[in-house]
């Protein structure tokens, strides 16, 4: 087995790995390395949007703004900490900056102002955008800084065993993709930027080359938070993006087919009392993407409803045409609710409200349109296949306002960490996987540098052991990894997905005990395919878990899925009968002050009062100063 030791090893090569190990060098680290299964995989590097989105500070115009301010709005979330979103806050701009000096091109305008606009949750402009693949600019952008650095890239290697004991982290263990060999890494501080567990659903959104680690990290022992909170939108399915902003905006047609492609139809007509209403409520999904069960009674979530239906509950398939306007009708401003006839006739030249969405589009968002064009798909001569699908997970792994996880020297950053309450701005995502690397290396340089490499006890050999006994049982089988996966991606998208059923959930679970308790006697295939299901399985099984204590809490639904109660209400749609999957009860806010966090080796999970945003009233210059000098800011838990 090939060894290498290191102090700090950052594992995932996303923006947020990258930031991580940027830092660590301009904080004065050298003895550390990044892990990467490939630099061209992840979520960074191959996701976006009609123009992806940066959350940070007001760095525009005249309106008043402040930390305090951008932190109560991160907070007032619901389940959000105050002191990690005052974190947020303040490492944005800082953080921001450091992107746009090493080339991410975001806009200013003609007097150096970095512009921005409001994006979902979010009531001051602060959002902006470099773009369609805003966080591919940022990953390249990184990469370079940290490649002229010299840091040591490990790739191709999988991780398959974090090795932890007694609450404290020795290495991992990965698997090299080329020659499906075992490799141990030492180190004694460990960044975990492993993205969010992109594995877990069949509709997802997720980049086929992302899987995630939250399963290793809760085999581990790490906490998890807030993991009911996901993000639920309309996607297309070739390629996987979200059909978000201007997408939406530029109001093109929704029309559904049967299987062969038969049949088609304008549905939505069925989910609204009048044409002004539809497109009203189609330009409104453009900044309220995310499914949002506040939005699915009377709101523009009610199109994702009925995406659903047409999808799941119909068995047929949806699709966006940007070549006609809805109905063949062209788009008037006098048939528009207010809202879309004002943004659109400053935006739009009063030509184009007689023309294709396309010519909208094309006009509005030219990059928008680009991005399908690089893919093989042309907006002006074919439809869009889309479904309701995973987006991102809000919660993760538990983590404090240094980002440390609760086992001593791993640090959790990215979407793989926990630190985003119900609602979040769009674009904090982004931001909070910056920050998050900027605080992570700022306590490791400071506090974690001088930490020898420790040697590695009996109980992690015995871990290393069982990994080996693992590899070496599954390889005698038939490989039936990818049957088993697809199987639970299925079920986890039918009942732990935007629509949940506390008695589907509680199936799941009697079905995954026994097949993790006996996993190696179940499973067979290639060790890296048999470590990637081990941790989809385990990660579905917190997560479900999670779910299920939610439903026992709380009757209501809240923010991206809905829960079924035979004593909710239905949506107000036109359609007869509406479907009973859809009967919930709104959020009462029982649960708004409280953050859920889960043991993954016990299975049980507590409801904490939410940190407050924290009072800085006392802070004098000259003794924060002084404290900043003598490196004593940071304090132990």
């Amino acid at each position: 087995m090939k060894e290498y030791s290191y102090r700090i090893l950052v594992v995932g090569s996303g923006a947020a790995g990258y930031a991580a190990c940027d830092r660590l060098y301009m904080m004065g680290a050298r003895d550390f390395a990044l892990v990467s299964e490939g630099r061209e995989k992840g979520t960074s590097r191959n996701t976006g949007s009609d123009k992806q989105t940066y959350y940070k500070l007001t760095l525009s115009g005249d309106e008043p703004d402040s930390y305090t301010e951008m932190a109560r709005t991160i907070f007032e979330g619901k389940s959000a900490d105050g002191d990690l979103a005052l974190c947020e806050a303040a490492g944005s701009v800082p953080a921001f900056l450091h992107l746009a000096e090493l080339g991410v091109p975001f806009p200013t305008n003609a007097y150096g102002e970095y512009i921005g606009y409001k994006t979902d949750h979010d009531p001051r402009s602060r959002a902006t955008s470099a773009g369609p693949l805003t966080s591919k600019l940022m990953t390249e952008a990184l990469e370079a800084a940290v490649l002229s650095h010299g840091t040591p890239v490990l790739e191709p290697l999988q991780m398959i065993r974090i090795l932890v004991d007694e609450g404290r982290v020795y290495g991992i263990l990965c698997l090299d993709l080329q020659t499906q060999e075992t490799v141990l890494l030492h180190c004694s501080s460990l960044i975990l930027a492993t993205g969010g567990p992109a594995c877990l659903y069949q509709d997802s959104v997720y980049p086929a080359s992302q899987h995630g680690s939250t399963g290793l990290a809760f085999q581990a022992g790490i906490r998890g938070r807030g993991l009911t909170e996901w993000q639920y939108g309309m996607a297309s399915l070739r390629p996987r993006w979200n059909v978000s902003g201007t997408y939406m905006q530029v109001i093109p047609t929704f029309y559904s087919t049967a299987q062969d492609g038969s049949d088609r139809r304008e549905f939505l007509d069925d989910g609204f009392t009048s044409r002004s209403e539809l497109l009203g409520q189609i330009f409104l999904k453009g900044y309220q993407w995310p499914f949002d069960s506040r939005k699915a009674m009377h709101g523009s979530s009610r199109i994702d409803l009925m995406v659903y239906r047409e999808t799941v509950l119909l068995g047929r398939r949806v699709f966006l045409d940007y070549r006609v306007n809805p109905g063949g009708q062209p788009l008037s401003a006098d048939a528009l609710p207010e809202e879309a006839r004002n943004y659109l006739v400053k935006t739009l030249p009063a030509e184009l409200f007689a023309a294709s969405p396309f010519e909208r589009l094309a006009y509005m968002n030219r990059p928008a349109v680009d991005f399908y064009l690089s893919k093989g798909v042309d907006l002006a001569s074919e439809p869009l296949e889309i479904a309701i699908c995973a987006q991102h997970n809000n919660g993760g792994l538990a983590v404090d306002n240094w980002w440390r996880t609760d086992v001593e020297g791993i640090f959790c950053i990215g979407e793989a960490a926990g630190t985003h309450g119900v609602y979040r701005p769009g674009g904090t995502a982004l931001n909070a996987g910056q920050v998050g690397a900027l605080r992570a290396a700022r306590y490791i340089t400071e506090k974690r540098l001088d930490i020898a490499v420790p040697e590695l006890p009996d109980a992690c050999r015995g871990q290393i052991q069982e990994v080996l006994s693992l590899i070496e049982q599954t390889s005698r089988y038939p490989d039936c990894t990818a049957s088993v996966a697809e199987e639970y991606r299925r079920k986890m998208s039918a009942s732990g997905g935007p629509f949940r059923s506390a008695a589907a959930i509680r199936t799941i679970l009697a079905e995954l005990a026994p097949l993790l308790a006996h996993f190696d006697e179940k499973i067979g295939g290639r060790p890296s395919s048999v470590f990637r299901l081990y941790d989809q399985l385990l990660a579905s099984q917190v997560y479900l878990t999670a779910m299920l204590d939610f439903a026992e809490h709380s009757e209501t639904s809240r923010g991206s899925s809905v829960s079924r109660n035979d004593c909710g209400t239905l949506p107000e749609l036109a359609v007869r009968p509406v479907p009973e999957q859809f009967r919930f009860i709104e959020d009462n806010g029982s649960l708004d002050g409280f953050v859920q966090e889960i043991d993954p080796a016990a299975l049980h999970c507590i409801w904490r009062p939410v940190h407050p945003i924290p009072d800085r009233s006392a802070d004098v210059f000259e003794n924060v100063w002084r404290e900043f000098r003598e490196h004593s800011l940071i304090k132990e838990p």
